[in-house]
């Protein structure tokens, strides 16, 4: 997949405050990859809260968003690369030895085609002023979007 430069995922962002943006967005990723969006319904997500699961569902969306501007079509994920994805990206985490979480995330950025879209997720995880997401909330928050990017790059032929 093309890399998805910081101006365009910022420009997502912003266009994604408009409600009927969001909306045709959401029905976007349910058409095109419904596996996506049925992950992030699925039971695993119940330990968020409600705003963290909207929080979630708003950053899933500019990553989305994102992926759309430079790559209208592709191929369908499927629940299981989630899965395998998901699964790697747990243990890769749980492998570090630090406590403090942006150093527990420096794993993730060694060797990654998608820097700014993982810096924009790391971003919008540090800099939540508004305490969206709690401490306990961060670390899923951050390997559900991971596997979201993940699938996205792996899926997309260049």
């Amino acid at each position: 997949m093309q890399f998805i430069p910081e101006n365009i995922i910022d420009q997502k962002a912003l266009t994604l405050g408009n409600a009927e943006e969001f909306n045709t967005l959401v029905q976007s990723l349910k058409a095109q990859q419904p596996a996506i969006l049925a992950y992030l319904f699925s039971p695993s997500f119940e330990m968020l809260t409600q705003s963290e699961k909207e929080y979630t569902m708003f950053l899933a969306l500019v990553i989305w968003a994102a992926v759309l501007e430079t790559h209208p079509t592709q191929p369908t994920i499927t629940s299981e690369s989630i899965e395998t994805a998901e699964e790697k990206n747990w243990k890769l985490l749980q492998e570090q030895k630090v406590k403090d979480f942006r150093e527990k995330l420096n794993i993730f950025f060694d060797g990654t085609p998608q820097e700014d879209l993982l810096a924009f997720v790391e971003d919008a995880l540090i800099q939540d002023e508004d305490d969206i997401i709690s401490k306990e909330g961060q670390e899923y928050v951050f390997i559900s979007l991971k596997t979201i990017i993940d699938c996205l790059h792996q899926n997309i032929k260049t």
